[in-house]
Parts: structure tokens; sequence; C-alpha cells
């Protein structure tokens, strides 16, 4: 038997943005969060933005099952032409019984309040409603979900909102701030959250990859010397137990 194909949603003008944001969720949901251990779309972070588009569209043509990473694209592919809800990407490293795991959701700003859409195993690790009143809200909210699985949040990285043009040849900023949140008290992680949020609210941040050079982002090596493992991007969402 064909399994049936969830109808991609549509926005209508009678939807508040709330009501549009819970169908794409609802959508991703229906698409289910992929258990097989295999990732049907490869998915690059250094790529620009009209090909990460493009595996967006196969992903609504395919219908199969997805992880963290492919429903950040497809958020924000179906969220285009939106101009008042912006997304940026929130990437999460925490630390379970001797093993890191890699997370990343898609985060919404729009008329002042934050929330989330994404995918996880876990209900409470994905979207969250347009209520949070600042960005720290929502990320110490998150914190509190992963508290209740026994994981320790270890870094918080938060990328730049994401242009609307879909045919954009720039890439997705994925980690323009990068809290250490272990080592930091919240009153810190909240000041630092806080002035990144007003910064990008103001427009004045340009991506890291403006300082660094090309040549080093596009073959995805980390510009740190210190990480001698898999990059994050191929590691993410493997095991993510989130």
């Amino acid at each position: 038997v064909q399994p049936s194909v969830p109808p991609v949603p549509n926005y209508k003008l009678s939807m508040s943005i709330p009501e549009w944001l819970q169908a794409i969720q609802t959508y991703m949901k229906m698409l289910q969060y992929n258990h097989t251990g295999t990732q049907f779309f490869e998915i690059r972070k250094t790529r620009p933005l009209s090909g990460l588009m493009e595996t967006a569209k196969e992903m609504t043509r395919e219908s199969l099952p997805i992880k963290c990473l492919e429903a950040v694209i497809l958020g924000i592919y179906l969220t285009n032409g939106q101009p008042s809800v912006e997304r940026f990407p929130i990437s999460f490293k925490t630390h379970f019984s001797g093993n890191y795991f890699h997370h990343v959701v898609l985060g919404i700003y729009c008329n002042g309040r934050y929330g989330s859409l994404g995918m996880s195993r876990r209900s409470d690790l994905m979207d969250k409603p347009l209520t949070y009143r600042t960005l720290s809200d929502l990320i110490f909210e998150f914190e509190d979900s992963y508290k209740k699985y026994l994981h320790s949040v270890k870094k918080v990285k938060i990328g730049l909102y994401v242009p609307h043009e879909p045919h954009s040849f720039q890439p997705i900023e994925w980690k323009q701030l990068v809290l250490n949140v272990s080592k930091m008290m919240r009153t810190e992680v909240r000041k630092e959250l806080e002035k990144f949020a007003r910064d990008m609210r103001m427009k004045i941040l340009k991506p890291s990859s403006a300082h660094s050079p090309m040549k080093e982002r596009s073959r995805g090596k980390s510009l740190s010397p210190r990480r001698r493992q898999a990059s994050p991007q191929r590691r993410a969402c493997r095991r993510d137990k989130s």
C-alpha cells in the first residue's frame, strides 16, 4: 500500500502567524522522525541557501522521515516569503552518560516573541510556541527540557537570521554566537544572549564567514585546531538522542 503523502501546508491570509507555524510543525510531524539510522537527505551546512532550498523541495516531494537538521532546512523553506517571521538556527551540544550529542532547531522571532520549529525523538526538544519574551527564556526552556533526560547542555550556538531570498548564494550562518554554557552562570548567559538578540533585531551582525577564509569554510574544516573528531554537521543528529 502506497503510504499517503501529507499535503504541504499553504499559508492562508486568515491564519495568524502562530497558526501558520503550527501548520508547518504538524506537517513535519506527519513526515515523522527518522529512526532508521540512514539519513535520506544529504545536507551540507556550507552549501548556499539556494541549494538547500532545492533539497527542502525534494523533502516535500519524497515525504520521507526527517531528522533535526533536515527539519531546520524544511522549516526555512516553508516560512520563506513571511517577512515578519525571522528564522535562525539554534544548536545544542549536550553530554549524557559519557557521550556528546548534537541537536539543532530553527529559532523563530516574530512580533516581539520567540519560539521554534524542529524535529526530535523528544517532543519537548523541537517546537516551542511563539510565546517567549526573550531569546534567553527560549534557550533556558530547552535547557530545562534537556535536564529531564539527564543531558547537560555544554554549548549553545546561535546563527544569524536566514534571508527570505530562496535564491540566495549566501550560506546559512550557523554559529555567530557560541556560548560554553556549562562554564557560565545563567545571569551571564542571559546577558550574552540578550545583547546578541538585540544586535540581531537591529540587523547589525555580519556573518562570521566574512572574516574567515572561504576556502577553509567550504571544506567544512573547523578553524579551531583543537577539534579532532568528525565535523559536527556529519554528526549532527546521528547521535542526537534528543
